[in-house]
């Protein structure tokens, strides 16, 4: 039996009225909700200043100065040559800080390419914050560049009034009006050609140490109108750096595609890949998987609902399919899979020969590993002899992609988040031990076979007798723990090794910070 259209779930009248919460009618697909504001706590302010209530509906100062009442200095450094480079057309877009007029080079190497200006009007920079938030924007868009999948960037100019961001034009409109034109209707190897080029553009921000966090279906648009043109991921004037170990807390992006840890105000590269499972989750089923009639409505959904795998036409859709957006959505950030990871994901590995890019997550955990306890390795190694051939893809990938020598070691000495550390070379038995990350493990169903497996090697080749003061010093736990209650379990009382129950602590690499949470 054919299942229903997805089209047909987009047009239901009232979502609270239907067996599930989460189809989305049409008409909120283009509902104009605003990104939650990073800008609120500056209207408190001023606020404050003006003896008003702090509210949404205080306008900020056009002439505005910075707190300590020093005027802005709106100065970029950037050229001031636009007319003499850059013949300027009609607008074709507008945004929520400025708009975008078509243009052409009249000299130099582009003479004659067609291009895009992005236009930031200075009086709408009124704040310290405003201004750095565009200084980051051109820097970010320099240091991103040479992917298939990304706007290219040409140069940025100024004048007394405006910034201009001259970028390539894209013709082919945004993939969220191909979405609304198919009435939500993707078949999954059409899903697979969107899910690619997202996941490699992102994957390679990440590497570069860029976090987006403003992806949805509006900010990738096509180059060309054709079928088949790429696909080009735009727009990042909320995007930041973020160094490997550094979490970011401002709420920003768009309230449909927000990640829970945004919300919750402790966040890095995963806060993208939940948008990405959500923009998945959208082009399979033509739903959003989360969404209210209100903001604070959609944000309650983000934090506490589950998404719906029920209705049509998730059942006739592939296990792998299934699987794929779950693991993108997961709450935890810690068991989401990267960008990188994604595309190693059975649903869409094979697809048109898909290349598995270097992920940033592989480096961070090299880097944990490295400065791990001998016990807590001989617990990681006993654990990557578990894995499947299916979870061993994934690093053989990276593994190649590090660049083994002739004897199947790596060199670690020109990795710069690494040369600090006592490793010069690193096989690959050795490599799936620092490379595997045991939260997306936990979040399999066979986790529970994984750990019971690799205990059964750590009993036989690691595992050994320890007083409770040794474990605390092995997991680095502090005064502050009291330890013979915590700890009471985690050994075995016959011969002093670790229980099973330790073992799994020791494979999280427990903290003090964990009980204090706690």
């Amino acid at each position: 039996m054919t299942s229903p259209s997805p089209a047909h779930y987009l047009k239901k009248s009232s979502p609270a009225r239907t067996k599930s919460a989460t189809s989305t009618p049409s008409r909120f697909f283009r509902r104009p909700f605003p990104p939650p504001s990073p800008a609120k706590h500056i209207k408190a302010v001023l606020a404050r200043r003006l003896g008003k209530k702090a509210s949404a509906s205080v306008a900020i100062p056009e002439d505005a100065e910075d707190e300590d009442g020093v005027e802005l200095d709106k100065r970029f450094g950037f050229s001031k040559e636009l007319t003499s480079r850059l013949e300027v057309g009609d607008e074709v877009g507008r945004g929520h800080f400025g708009y975008t007029c078509s243009a052409r080079f009249k000299k130099g190497e582009f003479k004659g390419q067609q291009v895009a200006v992005k236009v930031i009007p200075k009086s709408k920079m009124t704040t310290a914050i405003a201004i750095e938030d565009v200084r980051r924007e051109v820097k970010i868009l320099r240091a991103l560049t040479g992917h298939s999948n990304l706007v290219q960037f040409y140069d940025a100019f100024e004048d007394s009034d405006n910034v201009y961001i001259v970028m390539e034009l894209c013709e082919g409109g945004e993939l969220l009006d191909r979405i609304l034109s198919r009435g939500g209707k993707y078949s999954e190897d059409d899903a697979k050609t969107v899910m690619v080029q997202i996941l490699n553009v992102v994957a390679f921000c990440h590497l570069q140490g860029v976090v987006h966090r403003d992806l949805k279906p509006e900010n990738f648009l096509y180059s060309a109108k054709d079928e088949n043109s790429p696909l080009k991921a735009i727009d990042f004037g909320l995007s930041d750096f973020a160094k490997p170990d550094e979490r970011l807390n401002d709420i920003v992006g768009s309230a449909y595609y927000v990640a829970p840890e945004v919300l919750h105000r402790s966040y890095s590269t995963e806060a993208d890949v939940w948008s990405i499972g959500v923009i998945a989750y959208i082009l399979l089923c033509g739903s959003r998987p989360f969404w209210a009639r209100t903001e604070s409505g959609i944000f309650r959904a983000v934090l506490k609902a589950d998404p719906s795998f029920d209705e049509a036409p998730w059942p006739s859709l592939s296990t792998e399919a299934k699987d794929f957006v779950k693991r993108l959505l997961n709450k935890d950030p810690r068991k989401r899979m990267t960008a990188a990871q994604a595309l190693s994901h059975p649903w869409i590995r094979n697809y048109n020969d898909v290349k598995v890019p270097l992920d940033i997550l592989t480096f961070r955990l090299m880097k944990v590993y490295m400065r791990s306890s001998s016990l807590r390795k001989a617990a990681l190694r006993a654990l990557s002899k578990t894995l499947t051939v299916d979870e061993l893809f994934y690093l053989k990938e990276q593994f190649a992609l590090l660049e083994p020598n002739k004897n199947g070691t790596i060199t670690l000495d020109n990795i710069r988040m690494l040369n600090a550390l006592q490793y010069r070379r690193m096989d690959f038995e050795e490599f799936c031990a620092a490379a595997l990350s045991v939260h997306q493990l936990e979040a399999l169903d066979r986790w529970e076979q994984h750990a019971r497996c690799a205990y059964e090697l750590f009993e036989k080749d690691g595992n050994r007798a320890i007083v409770i003061e040794e474990l605390a010093s092995e997991l680095g736990l502090g005064p502050s723990i009291p330890l013979h209650v915590v700890l009471h379990d985690w050994i075995r009382h016959t011969d002093g090794k670790l229980s099973f129950l330790g073992f799994v602590k020791l494979l999280h690499g427990v903290s003090s910070r964990t009980f204090v949470k706690a």
